[in-house]
């Protein structure tokens, strides 16, 4: 869940950060995982990517649908490589406080879809997608209402 999910009356778009808009219960993976079990994890979690972190949380790649393919066009059998051999790195965080602006600059500049947020520590604590933002924006100018009826 979001916290602008449950935002009352109009908010200053520009004044939210990341802590507001990123999904807390985050799917990650390690980059020992078999790329098969990331794949499974996408198709049926309905997102196009994941974390893959060290053992302090701390991303240091993420797997996503085109890296798969990708493999998958090169012939390589996806449950006899791992994250690690696919992933795209190193990983782009944006931190918890960061604006609206900055988010958005860091997805236009690095062309992502969804962008890992991080704590002080620089650990995982949310992932954080183009469509989070533009929720966002509309809860921001009118939080009761219905857009997608």
């Amino acid at each position: 869940m979001r916290r602008i999910d449950f935002m009352v009356g109009q908010t200053d778009f520009n004044t939210l950060t990341a802590a507001q808009f990123m999904q807390q219960d985050v799917v990650y993976f390690t980059k020992s995982v078999k790329a098969q079990s990331i794949a499974a994890a996408i198709t049926t979690g309905n997102f196009g990517s994941v974390p893959i972190v060290d053992s302090d949380l701390k991303p240091v790649g993420i797997v996503s649908e085109y890296d798969l393919l990708k493999a998958m066009r090169q012939g390589k059998q996806l449950n006899e490589i791992s994250a690690g051999d696919i992933m795209t790195k190193p990983a782009i965080t944006v931190p918890v406080e960061a604006s609206s602006a900055e988010i958005m600059k860091v997805m236009e500049d690095k062309h992502l879809i969804r962008v890992a947020v991080v704590d002080e520590d620089g650990k995982l604590v949310g992932m954080l997608a183009r469509r989070d933002l533009m929720k966002g924006y509309l809860q921001s100018q009118v939080p009761d209402k219905v857009w997608w009826m």
